[in-house]
């Protein structure tokens, strides 16, 4: 069957069970969960004009299969997840790459014993690389902070070349600092990985499915107890009552067209926008995409180039080598940071998260605990950085929990 759309208006609110707000991974797995393991009618209200969240892709006019919300691969070591979303498509078995363009040259990221060779020489490179083997080990990530604690300056001398080379640029790129705004907490995660291994991510699975993401999110959307309400903003179709009249007042209950709705609300959307903002947005990293067609089999050499010294974007995309399409031309994505100053043109990507942004976000939270049937969850509703993977599984997690609550009543109440 296809997924079931219909227009908000014509909704009879007491025909559903529950209601999901959001149809991404965290929205979609949670709704095909109630619908399949309780029986339960599930409404999903979508902003946008498509399912998938972020994952959304589609082919554009040179017929590429491109990510509309930037790239999306999938990988993890957690089975359950996998195995869970490959009931809904086959998969690429894609490893992904990643090169930094050093001033021209391409190198391996994460700096690794390769990228070692091309910054280097290979004479030095080799004399460096036994240094970290004799300290470290063989096939070890270590991070800059490890490398700056020993007193060998030769340890030193690659993590002050990863720091300014690989490290510093970029991430003034991606979250507008300067070099002395750079949290050094960050800092000290970043990997030297000794190793010739130049895959970006050593997941056990990793993979793309094989007719994109769009295609996933519709055949696990597509059951016969799921509603889908696209172009619908929650803020508008939400009547929110709170316990009284304080800034702080916790909620009470959220009606939908006019009467208190009880069963599960499971919200995946930015807390802040939910309550019209009233303690200040919260703040994010928003981005700008710039896409590009060639005719030409491939513009680069891997899937995604990052410009750690030069250019003000932080990183090119070609799909191509992810989907293992074949196609004459290629289309390639520039990605740009930019600061989250208008929620009407843009989009929130990245949370920034620090004590101040933390403290800021309980505050909404703390609206909604008095509200048992509310459920905040993922990367927006949470204010957390999640991968797809610990999406899902949290997803799965949550589901179980109100399937589970559901059942129970349900048996309760057929005893009476």
């Amino acid at each position: 069957m296809a997924v079931q759309y219909s227009d908000f208006t014509d909704i009879d609110i007491n025909d559903f069970d529950a209601v999901v707000v959001g149809s991404g991974f965290a929205g979609a797995v949670t709704a095909r969960e109630m619908a399949e393991r309780a029986d339960m009618r599930v409404l999903i209200i979508e902003k946008r004009a498509q399912i998938g969240g972020n994952m959304y892709d589609e082919y554009d006019e040179a017929g590429i299969l491109v990510h509309r919300y930037g790239p999306h691969i999938f990988h993890t070591n957690d089975g359950r997840a996998f195995n869970y979303l490959r009931q809904f498509s086959g998969w690429i078995g894609y490893q992904h790459n990643v090169l930094a363009d050093w001033y021209g040259t391409y190198m391996p990221v994460p700096f690794n014993k390769n990228s070692m060779e091309i910054a280097f020489g290979k004479e030095r490179a080799e004399h460096l690389i036994e240094k970290l083997i004799d300290t470290f080990g063989d096939e070890r990530k270590v991070t800059i902070n490890e490398l700056r604690e020993q007193d060998d300056p030769d340890l030193r001398e690659i993590a002050d070349f990863v720091y300014k080379n690989v490290f510093l640029y970029y991430t003034q790129k991606q979250w507008g600092l300067t070099p002395e705004e750079v949290d050094p907490s960050v800092t000290a995660r970043v990997p030297v990985f000794i190793s010739r291994d130049n895959r970006y991510f050593q997941d056990q699975y990793q993979g793309m499915p094989v007719k994109g993401y769009t295609a996933l999110f519709e055949e696990m959307l597509s059951h016969d107890n799921i509603e889908v309400c696209l172009n619908t903003d929650a803020t508008s179709v939400f009547d929110l009552e709170f316990a009284d009249t304080s800034e702080d007042a916790q909620l009470s209950a959220i009606k939908i067209k006019g009467q208190a709705f009880e069963g599960p609300i499971v919200y995946t959307g930015p807390l802040d926008e939910l309550f019209l903002a009233r303690f200040g947005r919260l703040p994010y990293r928003s981005l700008d995409f710039v896409y590009e067609t060639y005719d030409e089999e491939y513009k680069l050499p891997c899937g995604t180039v990052n410009f750690t010294v030069t250019e003000d974007y932080t990183r090119i995309t070609e799909f191509k080598h992810m989907t293992a399409q074949k196609a004459p031309s290629t289309t390639i994505m520039k990605e740009y940071s930019r600061a989250y100053t208008d929620p009407e043109t843009q989009i929130p990507y990245y949370a920034i998260i620090n004590d101040e942004n933390n403290a800021h976000y309980e505050r909404y939270r703390r609206l909604t605990e008095s509200l048992p049937n509310f459920h905040p969850l993922g990367r927006l509703a949470e204010y957390r950085y999640y991968n797809m993977d610990k999406i899902v599984g949290l997803a799965l997690d949550l589901a179980r929990e109100i399937v589970d609550a559901h059942n129970a009543g349900a048996a309760g109440a057929s005893e009476k």
